[in-house]
């Protein structure tokens, strides 16, 4: 919950402004609904922001009705959103967001041709405990569970909740070998594992991006804070299309 149509703008203009060409990674921005069409008149505008998907930072798990305040899948792709985040940890946390009700979001993204990015994670009293696989594999099979049949169209992305706006990053290697379970989980779910994104979503910034984009399973990065600063999300995207 950042951002303002002049904090946006600038941060579009800057982003555009260094773009002289395509970067050769996917460039996603989830903003907050009320802007997405901000960003469309701006992307109309800057040519360079063509290069860059927009995305939602949510979605109801309800296609249509009476449901006030909430806004559906098919909303968000009439703003032209090719992707949508579900399952953050903050959703889960302070929303109450079962793994159920994760996969019935995903579900009605993939059902409108949106790509859900579903976040998967632990807190530090289920690391600490040595839950963490536990807590991530029953995060995405209920993911799996109800949409099996076009689990490799999603994206995920594995963020450790202690390292979410604490400063605190998994370590490389720690990070990995989360990843590689994850993976491991989706080949035995499809057949088409290899097309399925994993992204790191632990505090992933400017100075730590190749690091942890170096390894094996990691694909990509989900940003937070560092996204907001124009020359730090830069930094991360050159990272990425290394």
């Amino acid at each position: 919950m950042n951002g303002s149509l002049a904090a946006n703008d600038a941060l579009l203009q800057a982003l555009a402004a260094a773009m002289s060409a395509p970067p050769a990674c996917a460039v996603v921005l989830c903003v907050p609904a009320p802007y997405l069409a901000q960003f469309q008149t701006l992307a109309q505008n800057l040519p360079a922001l063509s290069a860059i998907d927009l995305g939602a930072q949510d979605v109801s798990a309800k296609a249509v009705g009476a449901y006030t305040g909430e806004i559906s899948a098919s909303m968000l792709k009439d703003f032209g959103c090719r992707y949508i985040i579900v399952g953050h940890s903050e959703r889960r946390q302070y929303h109450l967001e079962s793994d159920a009700l994760v996969a019935e979001k995903a579900q009605h993204a993939l059902a409108v041709g949106i790509t859900p990015i579903v976040c998967v994670g632990e807190t530090l009293a289920e690391r600490e405990a040595g839950q963490t696989e536990a807590v991530v594999k029953r995060q995405l099979a209920a993911v799996i569970h109800v949409n099996g049949h076009c689990i490799s169209e999603i994206v995920v992305a594995y963020e450790p909740v202690w390292a979410i706006g604490t400063g605190k990053t998994a370590t490389p290697e720690e990070a990995q070998a989360v990843h590689a379970v994850l993976r491991a989980q989706l080949k035995a779910a499809t057949d088409h594992a290899d097309r399925v994104k994993i992204l790191y979503g632990g505090s992933m910034n400017a100075a730590n991006a190749a690091s942890l984009l170096g390894q094996a399973d990691i694909d990509g990065g989900l940003i937070g804070g560092a996204s907001l600063k124009a020359a730090d999300f830069l930094t991360i995207i050159a990272a990425a299309a290394v």
